[in-house]
């Protein structure tokens, strides 16, 4: 392992602060992880970042492109009801796709999802048209943003791992 530490101190980036809403500040905390997962596919090759890091096959590849299809079933087929089925969470196996690719598909479903979002922001309790919990209520815009802040924080917990172990980069 190196010694990366001049390499990660622009990496190593604070959450944001802010004094503003509930909806922009639930939504500057979401894009803030968002951008920390792609942040660690900075310089890595398309090989390295298929490189599973654990036993279960997670690797940073898998991990944006898992997050590309959770944002698009939960903001778009969940919360507008768009689409007959949810994305295949399992199409996330990275197979030959490459990180500037996968990269690109997760900010598109990002700025799809944020279109979701501001268009809800202004009532941020008002449920979505189905839910991927079976059994359960549609959830709430807060809800899904809460959740989001959480599924990809624990995402962006697990690409700090793995790059770690790839080439000993560390920081956000």
């Amino acid at each position: 392992m190196t010694d990366n530490t001049a390499a990660n101190e622009h990496r190593d980036v604070r959450p944001p602060g802010l004094d503003a809403d509930e909806p922009t500040t639930l939504l500057t905390f979401l894009d803030y992880l968002r951008e920390a997962v792609i942040g660690k596919t900075d310089g890595l090759t398309d090989e390295g970042a298929r490189r599973p890091g654990v036993a279960s096959g997670t690797s940073l590849l898998w991990l944006v492109r898992h997050l590309t299809a959770v944002e698009l079933n939960w903001f778009l087929w969940a919360y507008r009801g768009e689409g007959d089925e949810p994305w295949d969470d399992e199409a996330a196996s990275p197979g030959d796709e490459t990180v500037a690719g996968s990269v690109a598909a997760y900010r598109a479903a990002i700025a799809r999802a944020n279109e979701v979002i501001a268009a809800a922001s202004d009532r941020l309790d008002r449920p979505g048209v189905r839910s991927l919990r079976p059994g359960a209520e549609a959830p709430s815009m807060r809800w899904l943003l809460v959740h989001m802040i959480e599924e990809t924080g624990r995402h962006a917990g697990h690409a700090d791992i793995i790059r770690e172990q790839l080439d000993g980069s560390v920081g956000r």
